[in-house]
């Protein structure tokens, strides 16, 4: 499996507040960030994958509505995660 738990915990570590911190937005959106990411590559390869492309699109919808809801709530977390994941709207 590509996404196992150390890689989880890895990436809570790192972007939310502790290891456990699997609610905090900014550790949701970095792992969405990393699934979309997977399911990309997956679909280079098999572009015809229609249920991967469905769920890749509402990944995409969930990642989006979080920093929506990010911007609202704190500009400065918000431009952060963003420039630490590399995405842009």
């Amino acid at each position: 499996m590509y996404l196992t738990s150390e890689k989880k915990r890895e990436i809570f570590e790192k972007y939310g507040k502790s290891n456990t911190d699997t609610g905090s937005p900014e550790a949701q959106i970095a792992l969405f960030s990393y699934r979309i990411s997977h399911l990309t590559e997956h679909l280079k390869s098999n572009h015809k994958d229609h249920t991967t492309e469905r769920a890749l699109r509402m990944l995409v919808g969930k990642r989006r509505r979080l920093l929506d809801y990010l911007i609202k709530v704190d500009i400065n977390r918000y431009r952060a995660i963003i420039k630490e994941l590399g995405i842009r709207k």
